[in-house]
């Protein structure tokens, strides 16, 4: 938000509490007890952040710090009950040394925000092992690669030296994975079985060139390190020493570490079977309707969800078959979706050249996006954006498309990542909706904008809310079709596509978890009720699997967007400005979306 609109809103809110107070006979706060009690908890929020960021190295470089370059993050069950004991003691000081009617409404706003984190986190402490450490959407058998490939950067010989000690970091991380992993198994918790030749696929890859083998070829992490290294201005000598203890380090630590995984895995892999929801958890009904409480940030039930996506479901269809018409289809709704399916206009090809077309597309997207900004927004982030294709050791498991912040200080750009290992899971059509809900006006817009407010805290401008952050990449579908995007039909089928893929999520999600649907009822409901590939629905239930209530948020937070966006429309009829009612979104970062709802009715208040 601009800060003259920011300061104007939270006058008016400061203005509505000092009426309340006078006429209540409330004790009125001076405005130095105001100012001395929100600096007071506004340092204790910053000085918890960094607590926080001192015990995770690799966070510390996703923001641009260097403090602990060598290190990767602590693993084990430990470093969890130290931050148990640290959510407990900040809790009991927030609740007993602050005054909270002497706080800034700003200040007030983060302490909520983070008195509400600390306890959420101390409630699900008891759902600690109820998750799978590795699968294939996430795991370190990935992440840590990706990591070091992506987050990085190698500016001199420290650096580089600092790269070798984290992959001699990796027997240890693996090894406290492994001991993770059957702490779980110990409770009954047993990724189902077409996990496990995910991750040993994706471990193997990883292995694969030199120095794990004769292959002339490097691997993966060896031609990171090589390109690296290559950038700086180094003697022949010290170049071939750094090369030298970087060999090393991957045959003596990350092979080792990739095998006993590997090795692992393949023996769990024997005693799992192929029992999918979270019901299977202990206390898994309980579990999955607390997973969907934090996800949404709402009340709603698993059956109030699952109906919701029924409805949904059936408002696209109808959208759809408006388009169908438009474009002369002759046939069913379904033969229409098997013609977006397979008609070749409707795709690049498989090798290089119609991968970097698609590529050279999405750019063009994002690009053509920024010149029409203006049009509905009021503050715009810094940070730049590029379109990257997920690199080929992840691109078989990965997810269709997703979004990596840039870093906090500048030196990295956010980046738009598009899985082209299956063109045919990439559809022409779909390309403006992907491109405008992974970057702009998406998740870009978004999370860069949350990591360059000023005069919050760490922790709200790196938090974030699932259903108001991909709510928002949804609406942020929505939005360009209301400025004259989407002109082909084909294209706006393409975004109806998408918004029904994620009200099919609300019913899926819920099916497997709450109803105990199979994997294959799953699969079944997205193929018959949505145009994409099979590729993607196999995909998207076995997300669903691993990751109990997360696809709900898209549906729910975009549904709560436009309910605001409409409500205020109404209230304020001419007065309504769509670039405030979107600074108003945004203005605060990531919040809970009743706290949004507080913000709208404020902002409608202000307007009148």
């Amino acid at each position: 938000m601009s800060q003259l609109f920011l300061k104007s809103l939270l006058t008016f809110c400061a203005v509505a509490l000092f009426i309340s107070c006078k006429e209540e006979g409330v004790k009125i706060v001076t405005e130095k007890e105001i100012a001395v009690e929100s600096k007071k908890v506004y340092d204790f929020l910053q000085k918890s952040f960094d607590d926080r960021v001192d015990r995770y190295p690799e966070f510390q470089t996703r923001l641009g710090i260097k403090k602990d370059y060598g290190k990767l993050n602590d693993n084990s069950p430990a470093l969890e009950e130290e931050i148990l004991k640290m959510n407990k003691e900040h809790l009991n000081w927030l609740i007993h040394s602050v005054n909270v009617e002497a706080l800034s409404e700003d200040v007030l706003l983060s302490y909520n925000l983070y008195k509400q984190n600390v306890e959420n986190h101390i409630a699900d402490y008891k759902y600690r092992l109820h998750n799978y450490p590795v699968n294939q959407m996430f795991g370190a058998q990935a992440d840590k690669p990706a990591f070091l490939i992506n987050m990085h950067r190698i500016d001199d010989i420290k650096d580089a030296e600092a790269y070798i000690s984290r992959l001699n970091g990796f027997k240890t991380f693996f090894y406290q994975l492994v001991a993770n992993l059957k702490e779980r198994e110990a409770i009954g918790v047993v990724p189902p079985k077409f996990v496990f030749d995910k991750v040993i696929v994706d471990s193997e890859n990883i292995l694969i060139g030199g120095p794990f083998d004769s292959s002339e070829e490097p691997s993966t992490l060896m031609e990171d390190f090589l390109n690296k290294i290559d950038k700086l201005d180094l003697d022949a000598e010290t170049r071939s020493k750094l090369e030298t203890e970087a060999k090393q380090a991957l045959l003596t630590s990350v092979k080792p570490a990739y095998t006993a995984l590997i090795s692992f895995m393949n023996e769990q892999k024997e005693r799992a079977n192929s029992d999918h929801g979270a019901w299977k958890f202990p206390d898994g009904e309980a579990f999955y309707n607390n997973a969907l409480k934090r996800t949404t940030t709402t009340d709603l039930t698993a059956d109030e969800i699952h109906e919701i996506g029924l409805s949904e479901v059936a408002r696209i269809h109808g959208e759809i078959e408006v388009i169908r018409k438009k474009v002369d289809f002759e046939g069913t709704q379904q033969d229409f979706f098997q013609f977006m399916r397979t008609d070749p206009q409707f795709y690049y090809s498989e090798d290089k050249s119609g991968k970097e077309a698609y590529i050279k597309e999405a750019v063009r997207l994002i690009e053509t996006m920024k010149t029409r900004l203006d049009e509905i927004f009021i503050s715009k982030p810094k940070a730049d954006i590029m379109v990257k294709a997920v690199e080929p050791f992840r691109e078989k498991s990965a997810g269709k498309a997703f979004y990596s912040r840039p870093a906090a200080d500048g030196s990295r750009p956010g980046i738009y990542y598009a899985n082209l290992y299956d063109m045919e899971s990439m559809p022409s059509y779909q390309m403006e909706a992907l491109a405008y809900h992974e970057g702009i006006p998406g998740h870009h817009m978004q999370l860069a904008i949350q990591q360059e407010l000023e005069e919050v805290p760490m922790f709200r401008k790196f938090g974030g809310y699932t259903a108001y952050s991909e709510g928002w990449g949804l609406y942020s579908e929505l939005i360009p079709k209301e400025m004259g995007f989407y002109a082909d039909p084909y294209s706006d089928f393409g975004r109806l596509a998408m918004e029904l893929w994620r009200a099919c999520r609300l019913v899926v999600d819920t099916g497997i978890h709450s109803k105990k649907w199979t994997r294959e009822v799953g699969i079944k409901y997205y193929t018959e009720n949505t145009p994409n590939a099979e590729l993607d629905a196999i995909k998207m239930v076995e997300r669903h699997i691993v990751m109990p209530g997360q696809a709900t948020a898209y549906k729910i937070g975009m549904l709560k967007i436009v309910e605001l966006r409409e409500k205020a429309k109404e209230a304020l009829g001419d007065k309504f400005d769509i670039r405030e009612f979107h600074e108003v979104v945004l203005s605060q970062g990531a919040i809970p979306l009743n706290v949004l709802e507080d913000f709208v009715d404020e902002y409608i208040a202000s307007k009148k």
